[in-house]
């Protein structure tokens, strides 16, 4: 948004600025209350009382973003042109290298039971797990059709595969149901270039289907978000502001990584995020920090565990807002109804707090509050970015 007149705008300062993404954090009612209305959140209501609030769309009017997307959104990058595979995300998050000419693919572990898809998280096994069943197949798959490839494990279920072969192009739709109680869907080429590499998709998943035939309860694969690697502006040449990205899953350290903030490796917890973000508070400009779990609860339609994950989120605020950066800005990447077990296409709260930010209405950190009293009313979450630069003082005025 505004990329071609940024440059004459953009002016460097000592401002500090900390974004807080609570992953999937919007809902839709049940029984008449959102998470976030039925959360104890004192210190999010304490802010929002005295900062400005809003709606965002991630990408668009009753579009349902992917992670991905919603993040770049969010880093004021157009979702819609830089549209990036899952995999690249996976597999830098993950620390691998990716080449130019390399495909990169996000994995899944899956149960299968009689040829229908019964878990597309395998019971989500734990990350010791994963790193046992991705060592079994290193060791019983050499390569696939005569095409290396390095595989890693991630978090919990997910692993991330990189063939490395110049002649394999992204454009494959995932090879993932979406849903269980369905076969598992062959990836699919999107044109005719892709052909060669929906069909070593199809025969890893295959290979690894043999190898894990006697696991339970990871006993295949699915496989999603093909992709080469991309071209992408840093950043800091946008904005003018050093930045690093906290977080714990890989993707969302791939994301950081992508638009080349500086990622720490080998946080495991919220806490040791908020550790971090101390330790190091002095040395960037823009803090990303990432909590995963409201998402993960919406997923698994576990309402309750939404409502505890967000309670968790506030329970960690004072800590962060004892740095007193200038600017601070809390939403989400999506929303994640436990209603639905998906992400969804519903718009996002989103808080912004500073000294020049405008005192709206708002009470309450919510859907309904920052529908009914946010100043900051509904904008694309492109624009968050430019209000976050403004706030911070880090842009010139536009025009004579």
């Amino acid at each position: 948004m505004f990329d071609e007149i940024l440059p004459d705008l953009i002016q460097k300062n000592d401002t500090k600025a900390v974004f807080l993404v609570a992953d999937g954090v919007g809902g839709t009612t049940v029984n008449g209350r959102t998470e976030l209305d039925a959360a104890k959140t004192p210190n999010l209501d304490a802010l929002a009382s005295k900062s400005s609030l809003g709606l965002h769309y991630p990408v668009g009017y009753g579009l349902t973003p992917g992670s991905g997307p919603g993040h770049l959104g969010l880093f004021g990058y157009d979702p819609i042109k830089c549209q990036i595979g899952r995999g690249i995300l996976e597999a830098l998050g993950s620390g691998m290298t990716v080449r130019r000419g390399d495909l990169a693919v996000r994995g899944n572990f899956a149960t299968i039971e009689n040829g229908l898809i019964t878990d597309r998280r395998a019971g989500r096994i734990p990350t010791e797990k994963c790193i046992e069943l991705v060592a079994e197949i290193r060791e019983n798959i050499a390569d696939i059709d005569g095409i290396e490839f390095d595989i890693k494990a991630a978090r919990d279920y997910r692993f991330a595969v990189v063939f490395h072969d110049a002649s394999l192009k992204d454009g494959v739709d995932d090879a993932d149901p979406q849903q269980t109680g369905l076969p598992p869907l062959p990836a699919k080429a999107k044109h005719p270039d892709s052909e060669k590499s929906a069909a070593i998709i199809n025969r890893f998943i295959d290979e690894v289907t043999r190898v894990l035939a006697d696991e339970r309860p990871a006993n295949t694969c699915l496989m999603r978000g093909a992709a080469n690697s991309p071209d992408i502006s840093p950043f800091e040449e946008k904005y003018g502001m050093s930045a690093q990205g906290i977080a714990v899953y890989p993707m969302y350290k791939g994301l950081a990584k992508l638009v080349g903030m500086e990622v720490p490796d080998g946080l495991q917890t919220l806490e040791e995020e908020i550790e971090r973000l101390h330790a190091t508070f002095a040395d960037f400009d823009f803090h990303f920090l990432h909590f995963k779990y409201t998402d993960s609860a919406g997923e698994d339609g576990d309402f309750d565990r939404k409502v505890a994950m967000i309670e968790k989120f506030d329970a960690a605020l004072p800590s962060i807002l004892e740095l007193e950066p200038d600017v601070v800005v809390i939403t989400g990447d999506h929303s994640t109804p436990s209603s639905l077990k998906l992400h969804s296409w519903h718009p996002v709260p989103v808080l912004l707090h500073g000294k020049f930010a405008f005192e709206d209405d708002a009470k309450r950190f919510t859907e309904r509050d920052a529908a009914n009293f946010g100043i900051l009313g509904h904008i694309p979450a492109q624009a968050i970015m430019m209000n976050i630069l403004a706030n911070c003082g880090r842009l010139a005025k536009f025009g004579a």
